[in-house]
């Protein structure tokens, strides 16, 4: 917007405690205050158009959150934990085969007995019914776009965008300014890479100390499977193939109740070829002879990707700061080789809830919770990802076949002894950083899609439901576009046109030359741009409320 152009004084609107995103993490939080203190005002802001529109995962879900959140969930008819594993395997894929570990040699952690297959979306759906049962007031459709600080520096709530801005920044017809939500402590929830808490976490340097944050990219498929193909409760896990043993990442089909099979694909965000397509890789593996009979005569469903947090126990930044914490998936609470963080997100929204309770009760207001920090590493959480510290660092270091041995060894020795040979390791350098020139590669040749078993990206961003307005500034800010040309296309090949799940991003001839093209409207929040961009030159920030992927059962 121009300097010149007035704008109306935002309304504002006085919490106890206000809450950013409407995950597991968010919702276990709102529930927790008020089953605390039922006195306490709670509202929980979420950007997607209902609760659950924006939540992808897996996902196989440890109910230990869930049990300590609401210990009587199991009598409720209505709960979304209808399949309960009973099965376990674990494949290393090769080019046309494949080898199932005996589960013997699988650390105990890894047992998924007593875990369940859920949709996650749904999961949050049910967790808010509960939260607006005990008086929490959840405003979907509403994105948390700015933090509010006083004059000390503290963080006194958020501002959630303003809707109806065209394209050129100016106010439209239908324009209308945002809300300031504004509370005694503020918990954000965002998720992984979420704008605020990026902010933040720049802001109070709560990643001093730190490792850097490590990302996965998760690409996801819902598909409806012959009745002879489904095996209610089947858990599965697979590493190798197609990628390469240098590059990091493996697969989940996990088959939920009425036919349905989630199938999955992660690939580590350190790979260092810019060629690397992460979508195309997961179409490939869908046709290895161990995986593609699953799906023969079957109909895909729904497709999302996004981003997962892999860095672990040394990367989580500070979770507090003065007037608020970190919570979840902006905290970085998944455990890698488990491929769960939902079970850590409830936990850590039941932490910062009990430790925020405490300090209103004690008549605190906008200071640190400090509490909230000191608390976590001791609690089941910290036990949870101490455990597996070393598991990503190894597969980095040196590859898919020994470092996956070598984590493994590690969870053991944690395991059964308490401490590792390789005490705490390190990551070393960020995502983005690890990306290599084009000139050290080879392009890598795909093939095309079937449209019966592989597909193409467009195809999949529909059954995504994903939507934004088109006439409204851009939500994926590239900071120096004369960079992104001389540098991403230059020297990199331009591997934001690969790395986005979605197809964003294009570099089109026009007389003669390449222009760099944002489809915004296919964006599926991924974050990923954020992540991977070789220069950090593009910034994901929030469209409009409501905006986005629409996730029905994801």
């Amino acid at each position: 917007m121009t300097e010149t152009t007035e704008l109306p004084e935002r309304e504002s609107m006085e919490f106890d405690v206000v809450i950013v995103g409407a995950g597991p993490a968010g919702l276990a939080a709102a529930i927790r205050l008020k089953q605390v203190n039922p006195e306490l005002s709670v509202v929980v802001l979420e950007k997607g158009a209902e609760v659950g529109a924006h939540i992808l995962s897996g996902a196989v879900v440890d109910p230990i959150g869930v049990d300590r959140l609401l210990p009587g969930w199991r009598e409720d008819a209505d709960h979304p934990f209808k399949t309960e594993v009973t099965a376990d395997h674990f494949l290393v894929l090769g080019p046309a085969g494949s080898i199932r570990l005996p589960n013997m040699m699988m650390p105990p952690l890894m047992n998924n007995h007593g875990n369940y297959i859920v949709s996650l979306g749904n999961v949050c759906r049910w967790l808010a019914t509960k939260a607006e049962e005990l008086g929490v007031e959840i405003y979907p459709g509403f994105a948390a776009a700015e933090v509010l600080y006083d004059d000390d520096g503290a963080v006194i709530g958020v501002a959630t965008g303003d809707m109806g801005i065209e394209k050129n920044g100016e106010p439209g017809p239908n324009y209308t300014r945002g809300m300031e939500l504004r509370g005694k402590y503020t918990l954000i929830g965002e998720g992984v890479r979420g704008s605020l808490a990026k902010q933040l976490i720049a802001k109070f340097d709560l990643q001093k100390d730190r490792e850097p944050q490590k990302f996965g990219i998760g690409i996801k498929e819902l598909w409806q499977v012959k009745p002879e193909n489904h095996r209610p409760g089947l858990v599965q896990h697979s590493f190798g193939w197609p990628l390469g043993m240098k590059t990091g990442g493996g697969s989940f089909l996990y088959h939920l109740e009425d036919n349905l099979v989630a199938v999955g694909f992660v690939v580590h965000l350190n790979y260092k070829n810019p060629y690397l397509y992460p979508f195309e890789e997961f179409q490939r593996f869908k046709t290895h002879p161990a995986i593609r009979s699953t799906f023969e005569g079957g109909k895909r469903l729904s497709y999302g990707a996004r981003a997962i947090t892999e860095g672990g126990y040394q990367s989580v930044p500070k979770l507090s700061f003065p007037g608020g914490a970190l919570i979840g998936c902006s905290a970085g609470l998944v455990n890698v080789p488990r491929i769960k963080g939902s079970h850590n997100a409830v936990l850590s929204g039941m932490l910062a809830a009990e430790r925020i309770a405490a300090a209103i009760a004690a008549g605190r207001s906008h200071d640190e919770v400090a509490e909230i920090e000191n608390d976590w590493r001791a609690s089941d959480i910290g036990r949870d990802l101490k455990r597996v510290r070393n598991v990503k660092p190894l597969w980095s270091k040196f590859g898919t076949a020994i470092g996956v041995a070598l984590g493994g060894l590690d969870m053991w020795t944690n395991t059964l002894l308490g401490f590792s040979f390789f005490g705490t390791l390190k990551h070393g350098k960020t995502d983005a950083q690890s990306l290599e020139p084009a000139s050290q590669h080879k392009p890598i040749a795909y093939p095309k899609p079937d449209g019966v078993l592989t597909f193409d990206r467009l195809s999949s961003v529909f059954l995504s439901n994903t939507n934004h307005e088109e006439d409204q500034p851009v939500h994926l800010q590239v900071k120096d576009m004369a960079l992104q040309k001389s540098s991403e296309l230059g020297i990199y090949a331009g591997p934001s046109t690969r790395y986005c799940p979605a197809g964003v991003y294009e570099w089109v001839e026009k007389d003669g030359d390449k222009t760099f093209v944002i489809n915004a409207q296919n964006c599926v929040h991924c974050k990923t741009c954020d992540i991977k961009d070789p220069n950090q030159n593009i910034n994901w920030v929030p469209p409009q409320g409501g905006e986005g992927p629409v996730y029905p059962n994801m």
